[in-house]
């Protein structure tokens, strides 16, 4: 997908390598081959770590410190060319080493040098003609002016990246383009304009021994991150896959896995609970008369509207085709009665409006119910309970249908 922006990427690097040849070339000195090798040895260390979203229409967002603002404001447009090729192209030989490389690698290659270098030497170019005025701010002036540049270069960043995926086909809206721009927090500006600022600093005054400590602490730190980002990304994986195994994909409610587990855990408890087994009367004749599809659109209306009615602690699970079970709780053996009894009323109310033959039509049903209210205790079991609301249910079909049977036991 990426070789739609081919255009866009060769003129961002293209700009890079102009800008490159208009600047005055740095000192390549003995400081500069020593930063060059700390930054060289670190990003590429730290290019492992960093933590990319993809929750925003798939777009990848990298939340990592980059560190070439401080290379920039150091070494100038030509030695940070010459880092970030470095740096880029180390990155690129590992990915295809490791077999993690995009079918299009080299253009994010292409690009990555590009946008770092062009958006940076700007960054250093405005550090340069800014800095007598905030020179004069007390204290903070300094700090000021790096935020400053961050927060454009991050800006023009994303501004180009949107460019890039809205070619690609990842952004097509105008609301999807802002989405992306408030990806960026202010934390993450701040986090990115003290680490740069920092080792811009201990770079003009050639302090080695706090430049690494700084890299090593970034890097431990970032280790950290990683580490609990990753954990606490296969712990959302473990909890979706679990929701998925007893989720009925139907009707997005709890499927019979799920009500069997829950059976397991009510079970003995003690706890007074109102079982009730629905299903939808005449299904039979909906399928045949319009069809499966129709069906399964009376079934995802029917499972809607038991759901309005229920309160956080109950259970709704599709135990069956057309049949549903509730586990009620908290009430009393009226109090469900008269709330199945609502239920049922709604149902035979609504219609669903469904697709047939080209049109829209209306279609009412009417459902049956079967509750059995016990406590849980003893040898009278979920389970056991489960059977007696199907058994009633069967009576409220026998009896003529859209009706509720129902009855109190108890403990036994």
């Amino acid at each position: 997908m990426l070789h739609r922006a081919r255009p866009i990427i060769f003129a961002i690097f293209s700009a890079s390598i102009a800008v490159v040849f208009v600047s005055k070339p740095p000192s390549f000195d003995r400081t500069y081959v020593i930063a060059l090798l700390f930054y060289w040895l670190f990003s590429s260390l730290y290019s492992h770590l960093r933590v990319v979203d993809k929750t925003k229409n798939n777009i990848p967002v990298d939340y990592g410190i980059n560190y070439s603002l401080s290379f920039a404001l150091f070494a100038g447009p030509l030695g940070l060319l010459i880092f970030e090729s470095l740096f880029r192209l180390t990155e690129h030989l590992t990915k295809k080493y490791l077999k993690t490389a995009e079918p299009d690698e080299w253009l994010h290659t292409l690009y990555n040098i590009g946008s770092f270098v062009t958006f940076n030497s700007l960054a250093f170019a405005l550090y340069n003609l800014l800095n007598p005025l905030f020179q004069s701010v007390p204290l903070i002036g300094f700090w000021l002016l790096v935020f400053l540049l961050v927060a454009i270069v991050s800006l023009l960043t994303d501004c180009c990246l949107i460019i890039v995926f809205y070619l690609t086909g990842d952004i097509r809206t105008q609301g999807e383009a802002l989405d992306f721009i408030k990806t960026r927090s202010w934390t993450d500006m701040g986090k990115t304009a003290l680490t740069n600022g920092l080792l811009f600093l201990f770079l003009q005054e050639r302090r080695w021994d706090i430049l690494l400590s700084l890299f090593l602490l970034n890097y431990f730190v970032s280790r950290s991150f990683f580490s609990k980002s990753q954990s606490i990304q296969h712990k959302l994986e473990r909890d979706h896959f679990e929701k998925m195994a007893y989720t009925d994909f139907l009707t997005g409610v709890h499927n019979r896995a799920y009500m069997d587990q829950t059976i397991a855990k009510l079970n003995g408890s003690g706890e007074w609970i109102g079982v009730v087994v629905a299903d939808i009367d005449n299904f039979k004749t909906i399928n045949d008369t319009y069809s499966h599809a129709v069906g399964d659109e009376v079934i995802r209306h029917f499972a809607s509207t038991l759901k309005q009615f229920l309160q956080e602690d109950d259970f709704l699970f599709r135990s069956g085709g057309e049949e549903f079970t509730m586990f009620l709780r908290h009430r009393t053996f009226e109090e469900s009665v008269r709330l199945v009894e609502e239920i049922r009323e709604a149902v035979r109310r609504s219609t669903v409006l469904v697709d047939y033959m080209a049109a829209k039509r209306p279609i009412a049903y009417t459902s049956s119910f079967g509750l059995y209210f016990c406590q849980a205790e003893g040898t009278m079991s979920i389970e056991k309970a489960y059977i007696y609301a199907d058994h009633l249910l069967l009576r409220s079909k026998e009896s003529g249908k859209n009706k509720v049977s129902a009855q109190c036991g108890g403990a036994a």
